[in-house]
């Protein structure tokens, strides 16, 4: 494990994963943002708002399946949002859009297949856009800027075309280390169908083949239901972690520590430490308390599949408390 002991290696470590989330840049954009760009002009795109609706139409229906269910479908159904979730959280977040530790190629593929079955862009385009998000959080260049509202930063986004200053400033990272893993391109070349696969015909199979169950019940529960949960979790790290909660760690930037979200997003919403310490592999100061994906990276570590898990030293910790926390912890 590397621990990072020193502030000035922290800043380093934070600007080498595009994650310093209060500096210079931010406080221009910041600036931009405040001079009243015009997001009026920002186009619907209403495919997504069609397809958002389908799937969360089919998630409220498929609720009145699951007594008809076999119960084996349900704990598939939960297995399946637990591959999906850690597909996002140890995958396309804590390992490609931080590098908060390494992997190894089988435990890549893993999670790349696992990510295509999250469906929420591809590992490439996620990661480019959680960057973004952590260099300019709260500004117009975020993709998902929760001063916009809490509609506007859990699903609303999605619905209207990105604005301009998400483009513009993404342009200025350096995204060379994603091109450069062989698994990320596989996967971005190869998403549509690596989606069709994994996020409905997988999880709607397996229930029909080895215990009988209807092609109707399996759908709905193991790939819709499943899929549509899983979003709104990881909206909710968007939104409500960025609007309810404490801030520990650091009070002047608007992420919080929502225990709600920590335990429906299996570890990810300890986030007021997440965007004072990015580049921690454990997103938060407990380790392994609530927070299923630490001891994921943890077992492969001990497996291992993984190493070089970077965290941030308990003194470390401790003096950013006393110098821009809230005083809550």
């Amino acid at each position: 494990m590397v621990m990072v002991e020193d502030e000035s290696v922290m800043q380093n470590v934070e600007e080498i994963s595009s994650a310093n989330g209060v500096g210079a840049d931010r406080q221009a954009a910041s600036a931009e943002s405040r001079d009243g760009k015009d997001r009026g002009s920002q186009e619907i795109v209403w495919r997504n708002v069609v397809l958002m609706a389908l799937y969360h139409i089919g998630a409220v229906y498929a609720l009145s399946l699951i007594p008809k269910a076999h119960p084996l479908t349900w704990i598939w159904a939960y297995l399946c949002f637990l591959v999906t979730a850690l597909g996002v959280t140890a995958g396309a977040h804590r390992l490609w859009s931080h590098r908060s530790y390494k992997a190894k190629l089988p435990l890549r593929i893993f999670l790349a297949a696992a990510n295509s079955m999250a469906f929420q862009n591809d590992i490439f385009e996620w990661s480019r856009d959680h960057r973004v998000h952590h260099k300019y959080s709260e500004t117009d260049a975020d993709p998902h800027n929760a001063t916009r509202g809490f509609f506007f930063s859990h699903v609303g986004w999605l619905f209207i075309r990105k604005h301009r200053d998400v483009i513009d400033k993404g342009k200025k990272l350096d995204f060379s280390d994603l091109m450069a893993d062989p698994v990320v391109v596989f996967q971005r070349k190869y998403y549509k169908t690596s989606v069709l696969l994994m996020c409905f015909m997988l999880p709607t199979l397996v229930p029909c083949y080895f215990w009988g169950e209807s092609l109707w019940n399996s759908f709905f529960l193991a790939s819709i239901l499943r899929y549509t949960m899983c979003l709104n979790v990881t909206w909710l790290v968007n939104s409500a972690a960025h609007m309810y909660g404490n801030r520990p760690y650091d009070k002047s930037i608007s992420p919080r520590e929502n225990r709600f979200v920590t335990f429906g997003a299996i570890g990810e919403g300890f986030h007021n430490y997440h965007h004072t310490f990015p580049f921690d592999y454990s997103t938060s100061e407990f380790g392994l308390l609530l927070n299923p994906t630490t001891c994921f990276i943890d077992l492969m570590c001990w497996l291992g599949l993984a190493s070089d898990r970077k965290r941030a030293s308990k003194e470390i910790i401790e003096a950013r408390k006393k110098r821009t926390g809230d005083g809550s912890s």
